[in-house]
């Protein structure tokens, strides 16, 4: 049985090589997965099981229940946000599928897609799936991996038909301002570029307040915006996002997701509508501990010598180890049992870093950095 082309040309993913060797390894301290070590608000969690307990196992409405909805409504007003439940909101299986969604929706066979890097690994294959053709943007670490439109220009995205941005970013943890995104925005309206928002981190930015694009002149009808439950309320198990947008672009969506997706998990939209109206607290006990182990990292990184821009958002440290970074990531597992993901899996720009994900316990954190330290002094 033959692939299809666009399926052959992508590669395996990098991270999942570098889970596949921590593996074959006893006492490994992974810093590799982007995932919280918290486990879901005791209200979501209980929401669920009310909701099973209630007999709610039907399909709910292709575009999410009609609560969750007006939830989530409610939620984004936080970030200036403004969205009509009944058109212009549409419930996900993750964040991930709101992605693939939109690529598949909105990306014409041919189109080419301006991928800023490093970035997420799921959006270039994303593209490619969709027919599309991906532009990778590198941003540089001595801007803070900040997208400019120097960097658009210089990658020729001026000729682009879409850009995808991810910020608070995964996997450098860097953040963009209003201030910053202001030039991003009038280089997207100046050529007529549709906007893929991932902010599914937009609840952890740790310096500052989370602007969305959307929120900047002219951008609210071109700009679909991603979030979701994964991450600030520790629901990867659950896999429930979500889309915002103009109606018309959340059409699409919606006609790609009814028909591959049906509707998203209805025992999670249960437990989404307790997390956004009863467990702000615990999101923000979660941020705050998130934010002393960030200071951590980055602090132990700058004192052992390795360069690590303050990154302000998600939960990931981005510092350089200079070189090979594939070859210094296998090195660090197999003589000191601590798993890092090489920048490079993330595209260009990533190249000489590593991705450290804090998402784990302190003892756990203060251990590997302990045997990051030794290996550098080793070398």
């Amino acid at each position: 049985m033959k692939p299809a082309d666009r399926v052959q040309r992508v590669p395996p993913s990098g991270i999942r090589r570098f889970f596949e060797l921590a593996e074959e390894k006893d006492d490994v301290v992974s810093l590799g997965v982007g995932e919280p070590d918290f486990s879901a608000p005791w209200g979501a969690r209980t929401a669920a099981i009310e909701s099973l307990e209630r007999g709610k196992t039907s399909y709910t409405a292709n575009r999410g229940m009609r609560e969750l909805r007006a939830a989530i409504a409610d939620h984004v007003e936080r970030w200036d946000l403004d969205y009509d439940p009944a058109e212009e909101i549409l419930v996900t299986t993750g964040a991930s599928e709101a992605v693939d969604v939109a690529m598949r929706a909105l990306v014409d066979p041919g189109d080419t897609v301006a991928v800023p890097q490093p970035s997420y690994v799921s959006y270039v294959p994303g593209v490619t799936f969709a027919g599309g053709e991906p532009l990778p943007v590198p941003t540089h670490a001595e801007n803070d991996f900040v997208l400019t439109p120097d960097d658009l220009a210089s990658a020729g995205a001026a000729d682009a038909d879409a850009l995808v941005l991810c910020y608070p970013n995964n996997p450098t943890g860097a953040t963009m301002s209003e201030d910053e995104l202001a030039p991003v925005a009038a280089f997207a309206r100046e050529h007529d570029l549709t906007v893929l928002s991932d902010e599914i981190y937009a609840a952890l930015t740790y310096e500052g307040e989370h602007t969305s694009i959307a929120t900047l002149p002219g951008m609210r009808e071109r700009t679909i915006v991603f979030n979701g439950f994964s991450k600030a309320y520790a629901m990867t198990g659950l896999r429930l996002g979500y889309a915002l947008g103009p109606a018309d672009g959340i059409g699409a969506m919606n006609h790609v997701h009814q028909y591959s997706m049906l509707s998203s998990p209805t025992t999670a939209q249960y437990a989404a509508i307790e997390a956004l109206r009863g467990c702000e607290d615990d999101v923000q006990e979660m941020r705050r501990e998130y934010d002393r182990r960030r200071r951590f990292v980055l602090a132990r990184f700058r004192e052992m010598g390795l360069d690590c821009f303050e990154a302000e958002g998600a939960f990931y440290a981005f510092p350089r180890c200079g070189g090979d970074d594939e070859q210094f990531a296998e090195d660090l597992l197999r003589e000191q049992s601590v798993a890092a993901v090489p920048g490079s899996v993330f595209g260009a720009g990533g190249e000489g870093h590593l991705r450290v994900s804090y998402a784990t316990g302190m003892d756990d954190l203060r251990t590997a950095m302990d045997r990051i330290e030794a290996f550098v002094d080793s070398r």
